[in-house]
């Protein structure tokens, strides 16, 4: 082999090297960013085939789908002093493919610890209550103050949940015994409730009935049909209750005895005493 022949091959060998370090295959959801000769350049480049001059240009690419962090269980006490361990999930996207470049050395990293620190801090504002019924509302505020703090970064948080929130066991029975009471105080003023409409009812067919006294003898052979469809061997035999008003008035000690039907005697004058000296 000749020197010129070595020398295309040594050529040709660095084309292939420069050719393989300066072509890059942008995807749909990815974004470029050169810097060339350290300087970043004003515009991003798109999906498709892009080619560098390298090794003066250095090609970054930023995917531009959401990624999830998780945020790792935080030891966190709340505004009522219970100490509980809560872990939660975070959705982001970059929007801005230059400043996540520039401004933040690892935005992925940087977003997982800011987002920890400000579950702790957010969440140590609200009672045990509030985080256990009113999650949404905790979730808007991290995620609010994520966004913000996230904003010049080229970053935008999207939404933030908390996955998980683990109590003390003897907090756990003190939930219990109070989801308790509050199930027995609903079925007391449920059943309070029922014997309140009952009432009222049994008030309106009280002056239904009460208007024709032949509507109780018929509800009275209604109730006798109804017993013996059972097959039963008890016999009810409906007693008016007049008739008990009646025999405990006649039993009772006030009653008046009954006047003699004889005639009266005539009443006799008092006797005097026979005056003195006569």
């Amino acid at each position: 082999m000749g020197f010129g022949e070595t020398l295309f091959a040594i050529a040709v060998i660095l084309f292939l090297i420069w050719l393989f370090n300066s072509v890059y295959v942008v995807k749909e959801w990815e974004r470029g960013v050169i810097l060339r000769m350290g300087r970043m350049a004003p515009d991003v480049k798109g999906a498709g085939l892009r080619i560098v001059v390298w090794p003066i240009d250095k090609f970054y690419r930023i995917s531009l789908r959401i990624d999830t962090i998780e945020i790792p269980p935080q030891d966190i006490i709340t505004r009522d002093n219970v100490s509980v361990k809560i872990n939660a999930v975070c959705y982001f996207r970059v929007m801005d493919p230059k400043l996540a470049l520039s401004t933040v050395q690892n935005y992925l990293y940087a977003t997982t610890q800011f987002a920890q620190t400000t579950l702790r801090s957010v969440v140590g504002q609200f009672e045990l209550d509030e985080i256990l019924s009113e999650r949404e509302k905790v979730n808007e505020q991290v995620q609010r103050i994520l966004d913000q703090d996230t904003e010049p970064w080229g970053i935008k948080v999207t939404k933030v949940e908390v996955k998980q929130v683990d109590i003390p066991a003897d907090m756990q029975r003190a939930i219990a015994r109070q989801a308790e009471a509050e199930r027995e105080r609903r079925a007391k003023v449920i059943a309070a409730d029922g014997e309140f409409q009952a009432s009222a009812k049994l008030n309106d067919a009280a002056e239904v009935l009460s208007r024709n006294p032949v509507s109780v003898q018929l509800r009275y052979l209604q109730t006798l049909i109804d017993i013996g469809i059972d097959k039963n061997t008890t016999i009810v035999f409906p007693l008016p209750l007049d008739m008990i008003s009646f025999l405990r008035g006649m039993g009772s000690p006030t009653a008046v005895a009954p006047a003699p039907l004889g005639p009266a005697s005539p009443a006799q004058p008092p006797a005097t005493a026979p005056e003195k000296g006569k």
